[in-house]
């Protein structure tokens, strides 16, 4: 039977209709469905089956309204599993977390609802609460790799990591054709330094076949960190055979310097990260104490000469209002400085912390679409373009009062093709404000940048100042500033203010 024949009863059709979901197959599944419907009243199998379909459609709305319809009829765990996987897609983290503990009221004995609590409670700030939950799931189904990764993440989000890599070995021994396992063992251990391991780690995978161009890229990156160069050239040479365009093996490779080339993330990577990070990204700087926009708030009312007052035009916080002299030596009276352009602006957050200062109009430049939908809603920039940044500095040929780049240079190794690029497109007496993340440490590298644990760069002060001078700024600030939290302890860094002087040369 390819879909249903005249003898099929609802039940038969119910469970064909979820096959074929399974198969990628959304539109013979409704058929099916609403042919079930035909044969028999709605019943909670079909009311799963058709808050899946829904879901699959890219309609979380719908989904709940199916759901909320069936759970008053039959309050089942798998049904509330469903709804609060649709509460969390709509941003109703609270509603998707008491759904959860309501699967696991239902049903106590099942682990994949307690697995579910566990993640959200993680999500909403509770990781012992999620330890708990996670560990009660991977008793119940050891050999679930999924449950694993869920608990590993909660210890490592408990300050535990020494449980988490504990986690993962057993893991592994229950389940070792897991590769997601496999690999997230070998990318904690490199996030904790323990190079040895890591490798130990990926030649064990390597060695029963599960491996894939991640496996040979960590490989490559801890072999790195044991300074055994030669060694991770071949582990990266294996890595993209099996991903040539893999923008995960690229990165990592920018860490050991392995390509002439490779002095920055890879755009490809950068784009597909922030996308996928979009709808949380504010969120999750929020809770990592993330300050840069608020420092740049400050510190360009210092180098503005921006003071507290009234604002014609604009409220915000604190209220400032622009007095005295302006970039440029301009008197500025009301008239707003800019234009400013706000490179990597993501979903506007540097924008919205500067509402209230005349400042503008804003310009926007982000490689993720997603991130720039999120910034338009806010309604504050005049324009908004997709594009890497040095290449919208050297296409656009516009002249700019004040260029921000706000968490950007840790995307970036080599900072002299974006100094030489911003320099060029700065108005004489014009300013240039970024952040960076500071070098400190024993790290892989030149020297002046490495690409750190967390896949982002950090710079020396002494190297920030050589390229700004010799791209011809004058160093107006280079601010010791904390960006933002990292497993807890503040992560180090600059507030970096620059200028193209009156008189070039």
């Amino acid at each position: 039977m390819d879909l249903f024949d005249a003898t099929a009863d609802s039940e038969t059709l119910t469970r064909r209709a979820d096959e074929l979901l399974g198969a990628q197959r959304p539109g013979a599944a409704r058929a099916l469905l609403a042919a079930a419907h035909r044969l028999a009243p709605p019943a909670p199998g079909t009311a799963s089956l058709a808050a899946r379909l829904e879901m699959h459609e890219g309609r979380p709305e719908a989904s709940l309204a199916v759901l909320g319809q069936a759970i008053a009829v039959a309050p089942r765990a798998d049904l509330f599993m469903l709804r609060a996987d649709a509460r969390h897609q709509l941003g109703d983290l609270a509603g998707a977390v008491a759904d959860a503990a309501e699967a696991v009221i239902h049903d106590r004995h099942d682990p994949a609802a307690k697995a579910l609590l566990g993640v959200l409670v993680l999500e909403l700030g509770r990781p012992e609460d999620a330890v708990r939950c996670l560990a009660e799931a991977v008793d119940a189904a050891p050999a679930n790799p999924a449950f694993r990764q869920g608990l590993a993440n909660a210890l490592l989000a408990a300050g535990q990591p020494s449980a988490a890599a504990a986690t993962y070995a057993a893991g592994i021994a229950a389940a070792p054709g897991s590769l997601e396992l496999r690999n997230a063992a070998i990318m904690l251990a490199v996030r904790q330094r323990d190079f040895a391991n890591a490798v130990a780690l990926a030649e064990a995978a390597c060695a029963v076949g599960i491996a894939d161009a991640s496996t040979f890229g960590l490989k490559g990156h801890a072999l790195c960190g044991l300074g055994r160069h030669e060694e991770a050239a071949d582990a990266y040479a294996d890595a993209l055979k099996l991903g040539p365009n893999d923008p995960t093996v690229l990165r990592m490779m920018v860490a050991a310097d392995i390509r002439p080339d490779a002095t920055r993330a890879p755009a490809a990577y950068v784009r597909r990260v922030f996308d996928g990070y979009a709808d949380r990204f504010e969120r999750h700087l929020m809770e990592l104490g993330y300050r840069i926009p608020g420092v740049m708030r400050n510190a360009l009312r210092a180098h503005l000469r921006l003071d507290a007052g009234d604002v014609s035009g604009g409220e915000g916080p604190g209220g400032e209002a622009l007095k005295g002299e302006a970039i440029g030596g301009e008197a500025i009276g009301g008239k707003p400085i800019g234009p400013v352009l706000d490179l990597g602006c993501g979903t506007g957050m540097v924008a919205v912390a500067l509402i209230g200062l005349k400042l503008g109009p804003f310009v926007g430049v982000d490689l993720s679409p997603h991130m720039l939908r999120l910034a338009a809603a806010k309604h504050l920039y005049a324009e908004l373009h997709e594009s890497d940044i040095i290449d919208f500095l050297e296409t656009d040929t516009r002249q700019w009062k004040l260029i921000l780049a706000a968490d950007v240079l840790c995307y970036l190794g080599a900072l002299e093709p974006l100094f030489t690029a911003t320099y060029a497109r700065l108005l004489r007496g014009g300013l240039f404000m970024c952040s960076a993340e500071e070098l400190v440490g024993p790290y892989i590298g030149n020297g002046d940048w490495v690409l750190g644990r967390m896949g982002r760069f950090a710079q020396t002060r002494n190297y920030i100042t050589r390229v700004a001078r010799a791209a011809g700024f004058a160093v107006r600030a280079i601010d010791a500033e904390v960006q933002r939290n990292d497993a807890g302890a503040p992560v180090p860094g600059f507030l970096i203010v620059l200028e193209r002087a009156h008189a070039d040369g």
